[in-house]
């Protein structure tokens, strides 16, 4: 058969399958109905700045939270950054507004919290929690990430520009490839690390792992943490027993402190259902990634070059306990920046190279649309052939798109996919801030 022909036998699988979504009540109903009594939704994202993907992912977060008594969000930040926020929806501490509540990510990329619809879902929460009635658990939000990522790489750099200006270098390119994901199969920098000297490396291992016992005893003395404090203790706990081994691997790059990461925010998972349990008795979970983080390496070319991802790992310890959901899209434009620690910039973004997934389901002809992927049935069938699929992180270099992708076989990276045709970029609170450089 010919690649045409092919490309025709699966859009008309996925046609046929499809769930056109068009700002119904019922929109996600199959969705609903395929997550059944799950206690754990991955729910993903092509990019870290489409407003779509917010708008959406926050609606099938309601409807989880609403009808299957969904108990918490999860999402891709910092345990601390996260904190305002759950005090704020569960009607506790400090923030007095929703906005208030977001001031806690201030680093780069704030702009994946720092927005107009983020305002809308904590101010959601804060709502629906309000309204329950006196005993009954309250819906809680908090960061997966305990490293403090991007503040690491930043005291990196900050100590590289005080004596080793080409070290330094290095590692803002080096910083730059993680961030766009699809680099680092093919990027000298991400896999040579950021050339230390053994000497330089220990000395500035050392510095990394005294900052974080400084951070976590100033959290310690937090009164906001008190009513966490069992737990941040416990995480913590395991932090600094594996921060060496963390901060080494990740200034001499390559895949192995990815996946100390990918543990990581796993094991902070569990530990976050032990704690829900204990306090609730119940724990039903909704984390927020990106499609990369979430989705089962195993069935990508990350998998195969020794990469562990979340959503595999979730899937390992849960088995049927767990759904994972794929955000894509065709085209349109994005926030994102073009250097690491760069200004936000409003991206066009371009078209889906052909033979890619995304290129694929803008054949299919709908704007909008679910697909839920099950086992054996014709669509699912028709996805099980390797293919490009983009991944579009915090950096976004539309010149170079070829680099935003990588080999996945979709039917066995997710359970379900959402495609919206042309989307929008995220809108941040600090709009003023941001230049359109690719669209308008």
């Amino acid at each position: 058969m010919s690649s045409a022909a092919t490309v025709n036998v699966v859009t008309g699988a996925v046609r046929e399958a499809a769930w056109p979504l068009a700002a119904r009540a019922g929109d996600y109903d199959p969705l609903l109905e395929r997550i059944g009594d799950a206690s754990f939704v991955l729910i993903g994202e092509g990019t870290h700045g489409t407003e779509e993907f917010y708008m959406e992912r926050a609606e099938i977060t309601r409807r989880l939270i609403v009808e299957k008594n969904f108990n918490a969000v999860a999402v891709e930040s910092d345990w601390l950054d996260a904190c305002p926020v759950n005090e704020y929806v569960r009607g506790e501490g400090d923030p007095k507004s929703d906005v208030e509540s977001l001031a806690g990510f201030r680093r780069f990329q704030a702009w994946m919290w720092r927005n107009y619809q983020m305002v809308n879902f904590v101010s959601w929460m804060r709502s629906h929690n309000d309204a329950l009635p006196g005993g009954q658990a309250k819906a809680g939000f908090y960061g997966l990430d305990l490293y403090g990522l991007h503040a690491s790489l930043e005291a990196v750099i900050r100590y590289l520009d005080n004596g080793d200006p080409d070290a330094s270098r290095r590692a803002r390119d080096c910083c730059s490839c993680i961030e766009r994901f699809g680099d680092h199969f093919s990027a000298d920098t991400y896999t040579g690390g950021f050339g230390l000297t053994a000497s330089r490396e220990n000395e500035l291992v050392n510095q990394l792992v005294e900052r974080q016992r400084h951070a976590s005893e100033h959290a310690r003395r937090d009164p906001r943490e008190a009513a966490d404090e069992f737990f941040f203790e416990e995480q913590n706990a395991r932090l600094i027993l594996n921060a060496g081994a963390y901060y080494r691997s990740m200034l001499r790059g390559g895949i192995p402190w990815r996946n100390l990461h990918s543990r990581h925010i796993a094991e902070t998972i569990e530990a976050l259902e032990e704690r829900l349990k204990r306090q609730y008795g119940a724990a039903k979970i909704v984390v927020w990634q990106h499609n990369s983080l979430l989705g089962d390496a195993r069935a990508t070319q990350r998998g195969r070059a020794g990469e562990l991802s979340v959503g595999q790992l979730v899937r390992e310890r849960y088995g049927a306990d767990s759904v994972l959901i794929g955000f894509f899209t065709y085209a349109g434009t994005v926030t994102a920046a073009s250097t690491w620690d760069g200004a936000a910039e409003r991206e066009r973004v371009a078209p889906a190279i052909g033979g890619s997934y995304e290129s694929l389901f803008h054949d299919v002809g709908l704007p909008r649309f679910l697909l839920v992927l099950r086992p054996g049935e014709r669509a699912a069938l028709s996805l099980s052939e390797p293919r490009l699929e983009r991944s579009i992180g915090a950096i976004y270099r539309p010149e170079s798109e070829r680099g935003a992708y990588f080999e996945a076989t979709l039917s066995g990276q997710f359970d379900a996919i959402l495609h919206f045709d042309e989307t929008s970029a995220i809108v941040p609170l600090d709009r003023c801030r941001v230049a359109a450089r690719g669209g308008s």
